[in-house]
Parts: C-alpha cells; sequence; structure tokens
C-alpha cells in the first residue's frame, strides 16, 4: 500500500494515549465486526508473550480502542473511555489470552468472534500511528489494510475466475484468488462493496460458502492504477532536478497523486487539521482532568510563568513548550488528537507549526503548507521503516516527529529543499537509539519530555541548516540506519515497559497505585496468563 500524508503521518484524528494501539485495534475490531455482520456475542482475543502487547493493551489504550471497533465507533469518539461499560451492556462477552504464539510482529492480534456456534477468526498487526494489516481471515492468507471496500467470496470448491470479466462487470480495483485448503477465496476490493445482484452476473452465488463485506476505515483510499512521483528522498530531489520547488508543494504534489483529490482540497484537508489542533490546543490550555494518568495539569503553571516573566528568554520556544504540554495533557485525559505522526509523539510536530503559525501571523493555509512539507518528511519514514515504538522504540516516534518539526521550520523560514531535507536527517540523526520506557506503563513520562526534546531539536536543526550546516548523512540514510539500529534494540526498549524508566521502583509504585483505582475492570471482560510452554 502506497503511503498516505493523511492515512500514515498526519492522522488519525483520535482519543488515547497511544495511536498503535487504540486507533489501529479500532479500526482492527472494526473490520472484525463487519466479518460478523455484527452480529457476536464473544470475542477471544490471543497475544504472543514475546510480542509488546501482553503488557500494555490494558494501560495503553489497545482494549479502549478493540472495544470501540467492536462497537462500530470511529477512533475518535467521545465514549471510547467508557468502551468498556458499552460492551458489557452489549452484552459481549471478552476474554484474553497470552501465550507462546511464535508471531514475528510484536503487536499482533488474534481475534476469534463468536455467534452462537459459528465463529471466525482474524490476525491482524499494528504496524505504528495507527495502521495496520489484516494478515489472514479463517486461516486464509490475506493482507488487508482498510484502504478499501472488501467483498469476500468462499467457496467450497475450486471455480474458475476471468479476471478480466469480473473487472469489467463488476469494477473492481483489486481481484485476488487465494487457493486453500479446502476450497478458494476470491477477494474483491474497490470503492465500494459489491451486493449479492451484481456479483451474480459473474458468480454462481449457489456455489458460494458465504459472502462477506469489509468497509473501508483509512480516510483515503486506493484505487486500481495508483502511482506517486516519488517514495524516497533522494527519488524527489532527482524529481526536482535542482529547481528548488518549495517541499510543500513536492508534498502537494505527492498527495494530489496518491489521494486523487485536486490541490485545493489537500489543503483544505490539511487545513482542517489544523483546526482540530487548535481546538485541542485551547482546550489543553483550559485544563484538563482524568483519573488514570501519571501527570495532572501542568501547562497553566508553565503559562502563568512565563507571562510573568520568570522563564529564561529562549524566544519561541517557550511557546512550544507550552503547546507541547498542553497538547499531551489532552491525549492523557483522552480529548481528541492528532497523530502525527503517532499519539504517543503527538505533540511536538503540531505544536511548532502552531506556535510558529501565531509567532508569524500565519494563516491556516500558511499552516497547512509546513505540515505538508513536514507529512513528505514522514512518508519517507513511513514507506521505508516505521513510525511503531514496539518496532523501534522512541527513535521511531520522537526520531520521526523531530526529523518533520525540522523540515517544517525550514519551509516556515522560507529555506530551500535541499536545506529541509537536510535538517530533518540532522534533527533524526541525534534522535538515533532512543528508547521506549513508559513510566507506570502509561504513555506520559518521559514522553512528554521526548516531545519537547524533538521540538527542541528540530529548531536547532533549521537553524544550522539555513545557515550552511552540512547534514553529511543523506535522510534517506539516515533513516536506514535508525531502522538497523532497531533491529538490534533490545525488546525491554520498544514500549513493551521491561526496561528503563519503567522499571525504576517509582515507576513500578506509581502503576500499582493506578491499577489499584480498578477503573478500567468490567466483568465479562476476563484475562488469563496461561505459563509459558
Amino acid at each position: 500500500m502506497i503511503v498516505s500524508i493523511f492515512n500514515d503521518v498526519v492522522g488519525p484524528v483520535m482519543r488515547g494515549p497511544s495511536s498503535s494501539h487504540c486507533a489501529a485495534a479500532l479500526r482492527i475490531g472494526r473490520l472484525a465486526r463487519d466479518l460478523m455482520r455484527g452480529r457476536f456475542d464473544r470475542v477471544t482475543v490471543e497475544f504472543d508473550n514475546g510480542g509488546s502487547l501482553p503488557a500494555t493493551h490494558q494501560s495503553q489504550g489497545s482494549d479502549m480502542g478493540l472495544f470501540g471497533g467492536l462497537l462500530g465507533w470511529n477512533a475518535d469518539d467521545d465514549r471510547l473511555p467508557e468502551s468498556g461499560r458499552y460492551l458489557e451492556e452489549a452484552a459481549i462477552e471478552l476474554s484474553f489470552r497470552y501465550g507462546d504464539l511464535g508471531d514475528p510482529h510484536p503487536n499482533t492480534y488474534r481475534l476469534t468472534l463468536f455467534d452462537g456456534d459459528v465463529s471466525r477468526r482474524l490476525v491482524a498487526i499494528s504496524t505504528g500511528g495507527g495502521m495496520f494489516e489484516v494478515l489472514s481471515i479463517d486461516d486464509s492468507k490475506v493482507s488487508i489494510g482498510g484502504d478499501y471496500d472488501e467483498t469476500l467470496l468462499w467457496f467450497e470448491q475450486p471455480i474458475e475466475v476471468d479476471i478480466d470479466v469480473v473487472r469489467a462487470n463488476l469494477g473492481v480495483d483489486e481481484i485476488s484468488v487465494s487457493r486453500r485448503e479446502k476450497g478458494m477465496l476470491v477477494r474483491l476490493s474497490g470503492q465500494q462493496t459489491i451486493d449479492d445482484e451484481d456479483l451474480s452476473r459473474v458468480f454462481d452465488l449457489s456455489q458460494a460458502k458465504s459472502v462477506d463485506r469489509l468497509g473501508a476505515v483509512l480516510p483515503v483510499r486506493s484505487r486500481r492504477g495508483l502511482t506517486v512521483p516519488f517514495q524516497s528522498c533522494i527519488e524527489m530531489l532527482d524529481h526536482d532536478a535542482d529547481r528548488d520547488t518549495p517541499l510543500w508543494q513536492l508534498a502537494l504534489d505527492y498527495e494530489t497523486a496518491r489521494s486523487g483529490l485536486s490541490e485545493s482540497a489537500v489543503i483544505e484537508k490539511m487545513c482542517e487539521i489544523v483546526r482540530i489542533l487548535r481546538r485541542s490546543l485551547q482546550e489543553g490550555l483550559r485544563g484538563t482532568q482524568y483519573q488514570d494518568r501519571v501527570l495532572g495539569y501542568q501547562s497553566g503553571g508553565f503559562q502563568k510563568a512565563m507571562d510573568a516573566g520568570r522563564l529564561m528568554d529562549v524566544g519561541v520556544l517557550n511557546r512550544v513548550v507550552l503547546f507541547t504540554t498542553a497538547l499531551m495533557e489532552v491525549k492523557s485525559s483522552m480529548g481528541v488528537i492528532v497523530a502525527a505522526p503517532t499519539a504517543g509523539a503527538c505533540a511536538a510536530f503540531p505544536a511548532v507549526c502552531l506556535a510558529i503559525g501565531e509567532s508569524m501571523e500565519l494563516d491556516d493555509a500558511e499552516i497547512a503548507k509546513g505540515m505538508m512539507a513536514g507529512g513528505m518528511i514522514g512518508v519517507f519514514i513511513a514507506t521505508h521503516w516505521s513510525f511503531a515504538a514496539e518496532v523501534g522504540g522512541c527513535q521511531a516516534e520522537g526520531g520521526s516527529a523531530a526529523a518533520m518539526s525540522a523540515a517544517a521550520l525550514v519551509t516556515f523560514g522560507g529555506g530551500t529543499l535541499r536545506e529541509a531535507t537536510g535538517a530533518a536527517s540532522m534533527a533524526m540523526q541525534n534522535m538515533l537509539g532512543l528508547i521506549c520506557d513508559p513510566v507506570a506503563n502509561r504513555v506520559e513520562v518521559p514522553c512528554l519530555g521526548k516531545n519537547v526534546l524533538a521540538a527542541s531539536n528540530a529548531f536547532s536543526c533549521a537553524n544550522m541548516s539555513m545557515a550552511g550546516f552540512d547534514a553529511v548523512i543523506p535522510l534517506d540514510e539516515t533513516i536506514a540506519a535508525a531502522k538497523a539500529v532497531a533491529e538490534r534494540m533490545p525488546r525491554e526498549h520498544r514500549c513493551t515497559a521491561l526496561g528503563g524508566l519503567s522499571t525504576t521502583p517509582t515507576s513500578l509504585a506509581i502503576q500499582q497505585r493506578l491499577e489499584s483505582c480498578g477503573s478500567c475492570s468490567v466483568s465479562k471482560i476476563s484475562v488469563e496468563r496461561p505459563s509459558r510452554t
């Protein structure tokens, strides 16, 4: 699937502490609900002992997101913090099981849904920033990313499928045929699901065991024949051919090709993101309350100290710190945020763009251009690596946010294309090796400080790049180096709460105190922890 700025980088619009957990789990749950046509009374969720989810699914929002998805909600639904209660009221029993399943990806969800004696099985992974991939349904391999409406036809016996006839009659974008041990799966991906009347023009439905329809869950869909002008930084620079096209314009060229939207529609879509972020920021500055969190309302104290002249004068950076803190507090209180590029790193990039926009008195469209520029850097990272801390530690989240912010700042400052990409490379270089070790298993500490670090780092790198400093290592090579570092990073330092600050006595004491509150307990949800074999 080709990366979209709005699917993969600046989005989703969501609630919850983690996009890898909350938003991705919700989208997986939505597809599982579609698979059962909304009718099920019991769900079993299995997690591999070797992955990240046994230690984090309760405290980092996987449960909240999954429950919301099973109930058919969107990622910004205001009922999400109480989704467990709503699941119970819907008379849906849910159990979690941990085992040695051998799953290679740390964020693997194995769901079995029951409607009486009927059961269906779905396996999916969360790949970072709210993105996901369904790997199999009822033990048949698939690759579903939520960017198409899917129609699945299951046959007990193999049938002949004429791809050209199917495409001509049904207008689908993609067709795949999978042989199974017993029968065959025909998958039709398009801009809408296909009803039985239309299917019967091509298939003998009397031979079909069943037909399933799964709705798209991403804001930007894919389509047949989709191409983009470049997918790496070096390809973009070659495409530019030293014309020094602004990075935001190249990002606009990319996203219009990817989305099929007009330039004005893409800018307006980003302007709406700016408006959502501004509303979230104001909510944070007014003060937030939430029981199950480590940090309380602190941004108000920072603003009072700043307004009273008690802080050292570091220019607009103080306002960036204020905005970063406020946005992180909104996230931790289950308010609406934009995962840009993730929920755990949701504050640095937006705070930089909003603070500079305010300082320079820019309108929403100008701020949107800076965010498009940063989004383009995010496309290169998402295409060739990952935003998921479970895969790459906080260098994947905070490092990406810093790189995106640096490119946006150079854009706001009127710098060149190469200065923008150089600043992005420097900013990511400075955060290689950064681990993810959430205190009390909540995405707050040291996440807040790392968001501030990402923003501060971005300012330094943007100014250095515009002053002529050499990044030395090109952005693509820096991304590849970060990926190589991630492959050697211990599991304990990749958002498992098994290392670093997570295992300090203070962290464990805070975790015990929060868990003793029992704010997330629901009677129809059980957790089984079988011993390792």
